[in-house]
């Protein structure tokens, strides 16, 4: 499977028509996956034949508005989404304040081999934009964890933790490069003078950069079935718990807590003896499934669709 992890800040005025041309052609070519519209632009991830996924890129290219799309190309030895969701949404990556504009000021992009040389500066903050629960797989060295569950509280991080006056020279990362786009523009407009973002995200430094050039440590955290990728953007042991949703490491899958598809450390001192039983008899189904060479769709659920979910819970939305 072609796996394109891509996004554009642009003006996008026809949405409705936009996102309909957009679900037909995913459809037509098998295409599974997510592509978020809004006013702002288009993100997401999508994955599929080459020569399917193509069809979608070229659509984007012949629209002139996305000149200036990012993406980045890996491959998965399964289909890493089981659904095909186009969806409009207020914004295209969730950060709540919407008079952070990318497409009228943004942070200095920085490429791989500057981005070491930011790292090795005593005097660059580096930020790791991300959720704790993706930092917790893999980082950079001495990057600050803003201890976020979701983008949104970003902002109250940065007016909390970081003083213009102070840190003069920022530097920030992200999985694919979307979310330190925003996050860089909410800096400048909050008074900060230097502000560096790793161009393309950790999904193209693992592409370019060669392991034994390279500063990351751990693994990177992906939103589809792969749950994580290393160097050359190949898949690694990382797995997700199905009880709580937590990507765990090699460490957590060691632990005695670990039940595969029952419990992790993370969740197991809370686990009923029902709800035990019950995952026990769901990963009794999966290999039964597994061994006529059939497809589960539930064997891994989109760690997305849980973080929303929790997020609805926490405003009082239930739908």
């Amino acid at each position: 499977m072609r796996v394109v992890a891509l996004y554009a800040f642009v003006a996008i005025d026809d949405g409705e028509a936009l996102r309909a041309r957009l679900e037909a052609l995913c459809r037509e070519h098998g295409i599974r996956g997510t592509l978020l519209l809004a006013h702002e632009g288009i993100n997401g991830t999508v994955a599929g034949t080459f020569e399917g996924v193509q069809a979608l890129l070229d659509l984007l290219a012949l629209d002139g508005r996305f000149g200036g799309l990012d993406w980045k190309e890996s491959f998965a030895p399964t289909r890493p989404f089981h659904r095909m969701k186009v969806r409009w949404k207020d914004e295209i990556v969730t950060l709540g304040r919407p008079e952070v504009d990318p497409t009228r000021q943004v942070g200095t992009y920085v490429d791989a081999a500057g981005w070491n040389a930011l790292l090795a500066d005593p005097d660059v903050v580096v930020i790791d934009t991300r959720n704790h629960y993706e930092v917790r797989l893999g980082t950079f060295p001495g990057a600050r964890d803003p201890m976020t569950q979701s983008f949104s509280e970003f902002p109250a991080f940065v007016e909390r933790e970081l003083d213009p006056a102070k840190h003069r020279k920022v530097a920030m990362f992200c999985t694919g490069g979307i979310r330190c786009e925003k996050a860089s523009s909410l800096m400048l407009g909050a008074g900060f003078e230097q502000v560096f973002h790793l161009r393309g995200g950790i999904l193209r430094y693992l592409e370019t950069t060669h392991a034994d050039e390279s500063r990351w440590e751990g693994d990177c955290f992906v939103f589809d079935e792969r749950v994580a990728v290393t160097h050359g953007l190949a898949p690694t042991a990382a797995v997700v718990c199905f009880n709580c949703r937590m990507p765990l490491t090699a460490a957590d899958q060691a632990d005695a807590c670990y039940e595969p598809d029952v419990s992790c450390p993370h969740c197991a001192a809370g686990l009923t003896d029902a709800r035990r039983a019950g995952l026990r008899e769901r990963a009794r189904q999966l290999a039964l499934a597994a061994a006529r060479g059939e497809e589960h769709i539930g064997d891994i659920a989109p760690i997305v669709e849980r973080r929303r979910a929790e997020k609805r819970a926490r405003r009082g939305d239930l739908r």
